[in-house]
């Protein structure tokens, strides 16, 4: 049986799942699982297809100290135990800079190329490149392919993607990429089986989790996104800022006296939910807090979100169908009705029961904008395409520019 592996690395966790190929190219997930508590506390877990437990194993710290360790200890538990040997295998990549727009086929050069844009995505494409190599270095001749998330928005028009700044610096790849494109691309075909006189369109999807953004899509495809070009833009996360104005950046070092690391390390690490509240990052923890800072960052979350919706909708002209998905999207019915409360200008209401529910449908019957409910799932698009460019390695784009 022929499978793809799909690898999803963090700073402290590895996650993986394997899918089978059948037929006519289509995928079956088999298994799915995690290496998490990197250099502290390292557990395997894995499930398989019905959901049934595979593995749940503890490991010393020193056997799995970091990620190219935690590679090898899942990678002789597929191979030793389960006797899977991947046909090739997906990476999630966060940053595709200019040079990207298309998954690509992993090489040395593709890697040096990803390395230039870590300063941009420090919380995650260190941790994207590290597994790459490792299988790079131990299986040279095992296919592997980078999927990135700023592909899905590399199709914006000029005016969406320029920042007010120099040519040449758009030039040399200063613009707004938008991410979270992998669970866009998967939402947006996957709309057009939940609601397919939607599908194609005026729809905003919010991608609400520790990391949230949202993203205008007409017809099947991006046009604006709330992030641009680092995942610091737009909503406030979990602990990253969201929307800044640059003079607090500037402000931070003239005045506050703070180094450029120390100020990435603190609006990566410090800010958005964590930063507000005092508490915590966890919207769940922040819920069920007595401190009215918390409920203050609850607050905060949800009105920015409306504030966002209303700016997609003007760059939609317009709006169809609106759609939760991620952690917080897919399930929080009660952030998912207070912000529905603040898109009630649109015309949206939504059906308690069916919210409560998590249903697919929550819009109540006299909603002029039908809202959803559909769980992303980033791993099943990343061996999508992993698979096609395997199949057809011709259809790589390594660098692809507009002319603008």
């Amino acid at each position: 049986m022929d499978t793809i592996l799909v690898v999803n690395a963090g700073s402290s966790s590895v996650k993986f799942q394997i899918f089978s190929v059948e037929g006519e190219g289509n995928l079956q997930r088999r298994i799915k699982g995690q290496i998490d508590g990197i250099g502290s506390r390292p557990r395997l877990r894995a499930n398989g297809q019905n959901g049934d437990p595979m593995a749940d194993r503890a490991y010393p710290i020193e056997a799995v100290a970091d990620v190219p360790a935690a590679m090898s200890v899942a990678g002789a538990w597929l191979r030793d135990e389960l006797n899977i040997n991947p046909i090739a295998v997906g990476h999630r990549v966060v940053h595709g800079g200019p040079d990207y727009a298309n998954p690509v086929l992993i090489d040395h050069g593709v890697v040096g190329r990803l390395e230039r844009y870590v300063s941009l995505a420090p919380l995650h494409q260190p941790h994207n490149l590290a597994p790459i190599r490792t299988i790079l270095n131990n299986f040279p001749t095992l296919p592997q392919v980078a999927c990135f998330d700023t592909a899905f928005h590399r199709d914006h028009d000029a005016l969406a993607d320029y920042y007010a700044i120099p040519h040449q610096l758009h030039a040399e790849g200063i613009r707004r990429y938008g991410f979270h494109g992998l669970s866009y691309e998967y939402i947006a075909k996957r709309l057009s089986q939940v609601a397919s006189n939607v599908a194609g369109g005026r729809v905003i999807v919010a991608h609400l989790g520790s990391g949230a953004s949202m993203c205008a899509i007409k017809n099947g495809k991006s046009v604006e996104s709330t992030m641009g070009f680092t995942a610091l833009d737009g909503l406030a996360m979990g602990t990253r800022a969201g929307q800044l104005d640059p003079g607090v950046v500037l402000y931070l070092i003239a005045e506050k006296g703070m180094s450029v690391s120390k100020v990435q390390d603190f609006l990566y690490r410090d800010c958005g939910l964590k930063g507000l509240s005092g508490v915590s990052n966890d919207m769940r923890e922040l819920q069920t807090s007595g401190d009215p800072r918390a409920a203050f960052a609850v607050d905060y979350f949800v009105y920015r979100v409306g504030l966002h919706a209303g700016m997609l909708v003007a760059a939609l002209q317009g709006l169809d169908a609106f759609v939760f998905t991620a952690g917080i999207g897919e399930n929080s019915a009660t952030i998912r009705a207070r912000i529905a409360e603040r898109l009630t200008w649109l015309g949206v209401t939504l059906d308690a029961s069916a919210n409560a529910a998590n249903a697919s449908k929550i819009s109540g019957a006299d909603s002029r904008v039908p809202v959803f409910v559909i769980p992303t799932d980033e791993e099943l698009m990343i061996a999508q395409h992993t698979l096609t460019l395997l199949m057809n390695p011709k259809t790589q784009n390594q660098k692809r520019e507009r002319v603008s």
